[in-house]
C-alpha cells in the first residue's frame, strides 16, 4: 500500500494512507505484481499549503507502511532507488498536483458508506465528493467538509436529488443496502439489495454514462448482472467501466497469509478469483507472491478462513453488524486504483468481478489491468498451472457463480 508522508509545520513528519496498489513497472515473469514505489507532485509549491494532515511547505509521497519499522522502510526505498535512476518513466508515477476528479457514494450514510466516504476525501486527486442516502446524509457531508483535504464535499438526500449527485461524476461507488445480520446468506439479501441496485444503477445510466461504476452492494455475483443489464436497457453499457467490488478478498487474502507465513505484509500479493461469495471465492494460494509454500493442511485452513471472512466478523459483531470497516477500506483502495488508472498511471492492477471471457461464464473475478478506459487487460497467466486442489475448487465453485449470475439477469430482466 502507499503510505504519504506530510512534513509538518511545527512537528515530526505524519503518516496517511491511501491504500492503493501500484507497480514498480518491473515485472517477475510475465505476472504484473502490484508493489510500492515512490511517488511525488509535480509542483512543490501547487501543493504548499494541502494536506491530509497538515503540511508545510512541500508533500511527498513515499514507499511506506506501518506495518514495517524504518530499517525496513529505508531498505525498501534503497532497493528501488537503482531502478528510479535507471528508467524514472518506468517507476515513478507523477501525480496532477490539481485534484480534478468527481466521486459520487451511493449510500453513504450507511455502516460501509461513511467510512468510505472519509477514506475517499482524503484523496488528493479528488475535486468533489458527492455523498447521496435516502435520510441522514446531509450532517455526514457537514462533518467530512470540515476535513481540511481538497475535495469538496456536497450531500444530497432521496430520490429527488439523486440525480444531481450524479451530474459530472467520474467515478460512482454503490455501497447502498442492508448489512448482512447473523445467520444470513448474500442470498438472503438479494431481494431487498436488487432493487437498490436496479434503482441506483438506472440513475446513473441517465446522468453519468461514461463513469466508472463500482457496485459493493451484497450479493455481487447477482447485483453486478443486475447493473449490467440495467445499463444494456438504457444502451449505455460498457463492460470495461462496470465493477464488482472484490478487492476485500484480496486484502484479507494477503493479511491472513503474512500472518500464517510470517511475512511483512507490503509484501504479500495474493490472487483471488471466482466470486465474492462463500465457495464462489478462491485465493489462488499457490500464485502468492513472493513465493511460498503451503501444506495441504495450510491450503485448506486458508481458503476456507478467506471464503468465510465475512461470516467470522458478522459473528464477532454479535448482531450489531457486518464487516463494515474493511470492507469501506478495501472500497477506497479500489477507488484509489480506478483515480490512479483515470490519471494515466500505466501500472494499475486489480482483482475485480467483471464481464470475462476467462471462463465459461459470462462474469468472473480476475485480476485485470486498469486503464483511463477501465479494464485494459485480464490477467490470464493467473488460471495457468494451478495446483490439483486450486483446479478443482475452481470447477466446483462454477456452478453456484453461474447460478447468482442467472438470477441477477432474470431480476433485471423481468
Amino acid at each position: 500500500m502507499s503510505l504519504c508522508l506530510f512534513k509538518m509545520a511545527a512537528t515530526s513528519a505524519a503518516t496517511f494512507s491511501i491504500g492503493s496498489t501500484i507497480s514498480l513497472g518491473t515485472k517477475v515473469s510475465h505476472l504484473p505484481q502490484s508493489k510500492p514505489l515512490s511517488v511525488r507532485f509535480n509542483s512543490q509549491n501547487t501543493l504548499a499549503t494541502f494536506s491530509g494532515l497538515k503540511a508545510a511547505t512541500f508533500v511527498k509521497c513515499e514507499s511506506e507502511s506501518s506495518f514495517l519499522g524504518k530499517e525496513s522502510s529505508a531498505a525498501l526505498r534503497g532497493a528501488a532507488a537503482p531502478k528510479a535512476q535507471k528508467s524514472s518513466q518506468r517507476s515513478q508515477y507523477h501525480l496532477n498536483p490539481q485534484a480534478s476528479y468527481k466521486v459520487a457514494i451511493l449510500g453513504a450514510a450507511g455502516g460501509i458508506g461513511q467510512p468510505l466516504a472519509l477514506l475517499v476525501k482524503m484523496s488528493p486527486l479528488i475535486s468533489t465528493l458527492h455523498i447521496y442516502d435516502i435520510a441522514n446524509v446531509k450532517g455526514v457531508a457537514v462533518d467530512l467538509s470540515h476535513c481540511n483535504t481538497p475535495s469538496q464535499v456536497l450531500g444530497f438526500t432521496g430520490s429527488s436529488e439523486l440525480p444531481n449527485s450524479l451530474k459530472g461524476v467520474d467515478v460512482v461507488v454503490i455501497p447502498a443496502g442492508v448489512p448482512r445480520k447473523p445467520g444470513m446468506t448474500r442470498d438472503d439479501l438479494f431481494s431487498i439489495n436488487a432493487s437498490i441496485v436496479k434503482t441506483l444503477v438506472e440513475a446513473v445510466a441517465d446522468n453519468c454514462p461514461d463513469a466508472f461504476i463500482h457496485i459493493i452492494s451484497n450479493p455481487v455475483n447477482s447485483t453486478l448482472p443486475i447493473a449490467a443489464e440495467v445499463l444494456k436497457q438504457k444502451g449505455v453499457y460498457d463492460p470495461k467501466k462496470l465493477f464488482g467490488v472484490t478487492t476485500l478478498d484480496v486484502v484479507r487474502a494477503n493479511t491472513f497469509v503474512a500472518q500464517k507465513k510470517n511475512l511483512k505484509l507490503i509484501d504479500v500479493d495474493v490472487p483471488v478469483v471466482g466470486g465474492h461469495a462463500g465457495i464462489t471465492i478462491l485465493p489462488l494460494l499457490s500464485k502468492t507472491r513472493p513465493p511460498v509454500s503451503f501444506t495441504d493442511e495450510e491450503v485448506q485452513e486458508l481458503t476456507v478462513r478467506i471464503q468465510n471472512a465475512g461470516t467470522e466478523v458478522v459473528e464477532a459483531k454479535e448482531g450489531a453488524g457486518s464487516a463494515t470497516l474493511s470492507m469501506a477500506y478495501a472500497a477506497a483502495r479500489f477507488v484509489e486504483s480506478s483515480l490512479r488508472a483515470l490519471d494515466g498511471d500505466a501500472d494499475v492492477y486489480e482483482c475485480s468481478f467483471v464481464q470475462s471471457d476467462l471462463t465459461e461464464l459470462p462474469f468472473f473475478a480476475s485480476r485485470v489491468k486498469l486503464g483511463r478506459k477501465g479494464v485494459e487487460a485480464f490477467i490470464s497467466s493467473d488460471l495457468q498451472g494451478l495446483t490439483e486442489y486450486e483446479q478443482k475448487a475452481l470447477e466446483a465453485l462454477k456452478p453456484e457463480l453461474k447460478a447468482s449470475i442467472e438470477k441477477g439477469i432474470a431480476f433485471a430482466q423481468k
